[in-house]
């Protein structure tokens, strides 16, 4: 069974977050469009190297646990991504008190042409927090899902470089994001 979260002109309340939050001077925005979410911008990888297109936060969280994974269908340019969820955690809130805050990522590369369809199961998200993995036994809560990103970055899921990584001009379609 699978369950459409995103697509077509339904990507409302997506915004964009550049490295500019961190003394960067890439640009891009998200824009929802009848074909889905159309991510442009430009990178410049000098002091920081990423832009990022993501959802509102929700509130009520989304309890996604009868599903097992997120599919993503994206025109993406042969670039290499990093999907990205935040979850509210079971600590007390204490994850929301690291800067950047936890992220469960997985990097994904994408066809030159065309459209990927990409899945991710939950059990490929790592947790994350700015580029670097974490260690610490955090739990993936498929029930507690507060927000969703996507992101192109020079650094992968474990700080290392992303080989796949252009800066300069970029414009992405994200078709539809779902879980299956």
């Amino acid at each position: 069974m699978k369950k459409i979260l995103f697509e077509k002109g339904n990507f409302g309340g997506w915004d964009s977050l550049n490295d500019t939050i961190m003394g960067g001077s890439s640009t891009a925005n998200c824009q929802n469009s009848k074909t889905g979410l159309v991510f442009r911008g430009n990178i410049v990888e000098k002091s920081g190297g990423f832009v990022s297109c993501r959802s509102p936060i929700y509130d009520p969280v989304l309890n996604l646990e009868e599903y097992k994974g997120f599919e993503l269908r994206i025109d993406g340019q042969g670039r290499t991504f990093k999907f990205a969820v935040a979850c509210q955690d079971e600590i007390f809130g204490l994850t929301e008190f690291i800067p950047g805050g936890l992220r469960w990522i997985k990097s994904f590369t994408t066809q030159k042409f065309g459209t990927s369809t990409i899945r991710i199961p939950y059990a490929d998200l790592n947790p994350s927090i700015r580029a670097n993995k974490v260690s610490f036994p955090f739990k993936f809560r498929s029930n507690k899902l507060k927000r969703i990103q996507l992101l192109h970055s020079k650094f992968g899921d474990s700080g290392e470089l992303n080989e796949k990584f252009k800066p300069g001009s970029i414009k992405v379609l994200i078709k539809s994001i779902s879980v299956f």
